[in-house]
């Protein structure tokens, strides 16, 4: 039985080509022209404006996420369909809204296509939908979790 060795880390400028790839290859992907998003945003994102990570299995990057510093949002998760159920997603969303609660935002929020599996996938982790017939994109957020309390008295 062969192991299959997965790693997270934080994304880099080399990484830029594989993201795009990824996006791209995901069929739902209301984003596909290539031109809508840019290798310099892919870049803004390493640092400037928030930060990146990626999956590795086996030495290939398998998903991405992006964190939104300034805004409090989620700019990219994207899993190549090639590796989907393996917790990539997961993992790489807890990754970039741990980072997002650690900048101090009490909420992350992002958007998505309705009635796609990214919707069905924010919903299932348990984040707050909303949407309203005739609108673009489902809008999710999800709360920093509650801290709990060393200080109450018994």
């Amino acid at each position: 039985m062969l192991m299959t060795t997965t790693s997270y880390r934080v994304a880099c400028a080399q990484d830029i080509p594989a993201m795009s790839a990824i996006r791209l290859a995901v069929g739902e992907n209301k984003l596909r022209d290539p031109g809508r998003i840019t290798p310099k945003m892919y870049a803004d994102y390493l640092d400037a404006l928030g930060r990146g990570w990626v999956c590795e299995r086996d030495g290939v990057i398998a998903g991405f996420a992006y964190a939104d510093r300034e805004d409090g949002a989620i700019w990219a998760l994207f899993v190549d369909p090639a590796h989907e159920g393996c917790g990539i997603g997961k993992h790489l969303l807890a990754l970039a809204t741990g980072y997002l609660f650690e900048q101090g935002h009490a909420r992350v929020v992002l958007s998505t296509g309705p009635d796609t599996r990214a919707d069905r996938f924010y919903t299932a982790q348990g984040w707050q939908r909303s949407f309203t017939a005739g609108d673009r994109d489902a809008c999710f957020t999800l709360n920093r979790p509650a801290q709990p309390s060393f200080n109450k008295q018994r």
